[in-house]
């Protein structure tokens, strides 16, 4: 497995980098891997790392370049800065960069042609917005996995442009998503507009990557 980081052109013009995990093999099916609000931090090249060692090409884009070019917070020490930098956060030119990173993605030599989308807090929504927004060429992701998408309910109404399968996992102890957030996503992906889209919820647990201060290992394995 190696890593690097690649340049990504935005679609109005700037650059911006994205984090870059290649398998062993050197080719592979691709992942859009978004961060949560610490920015491109040990845990998600760690992240970055394992799933290059599934045999995904892995790209994490770096979604706070418009603010501050490699923006890094190692966890919760870190929460007011890095929820300065949400209030600043544009959401619309986020959607514009997810679709160059995925454009990007797909032009690598190493990806075989398939993507999927991963994100976890703030990634989270950025994947739902991937599935739901972001299309190369006609295409959308393959799926999309939302860890804790803290935006996806204002999202929710983009719901009908969501055509790949797509799962949602909330944690009963995440003290920044209401419970009824969680089921407003259940509700939406079950009236049909979403084929193939599961809403899934862990019981009385958060899921955080390992690296995290609130990581529980055995709720992750359920």
């Amino acid at each position: 497995m190696t890593t690097r980081y690649e340049t990504v052109t935005a679609g109005d013009g700037g650059q911006f980098e994205a984090f870059c995990a290649v398998p062993e093999q050197g080719r592979g099916p691709g992942m859009l891997l978004f961060q949560e609000i610490f920015g491109i931090n040990d845990n998600m090249r760690s992240l970055a790392e394992r799933l290059a060692n599934e045999g995904y090409v892995t790209l994490v884009p770096d979604m706070f370049w418009r603010i501050e070019p490699r923006f890094e917070r190692k966890d919760e020490s870190g929460l007011a800065d890095a929820f300065a930098m949400v209030q600043k956060f544009d959401f619309t030119a986020a959607v514009s960069d997810i679709q160059a990173t995925h454009g990007h993605l797909l032009s690598m030599e190493e990806c075989s042609g398939k993507v999927g989308a991963l994100g976890f807090c703030l990634g989270g929504g950025l994947a739902f917005a991937a599935a739901t927004l972001s299309r190369v060429d006609g295409r959308g992701p393959d799926a999309a996995v939302c860890y804790y998408g803290s935006p996806v309910n204002d999202l929710l109404v983009h719901v009908e442009h969501l055509e790949c399968p797509t799962t949602f996992h909330y944690g009963t102890n995440d003290a920044f998503i209401p419970a009824d957030r969680p089921l407003a996503a259940a509700a939406c992906t079950d009236i049909g507009r979403a084929p193939g889209s599961v809403a899934a919820r862990a019981g009385n647990i958060e899921l955080h990557p390992p690296a995290h201060l609130r990581h529980l290992a055995g709720a992750v394995a359920l």
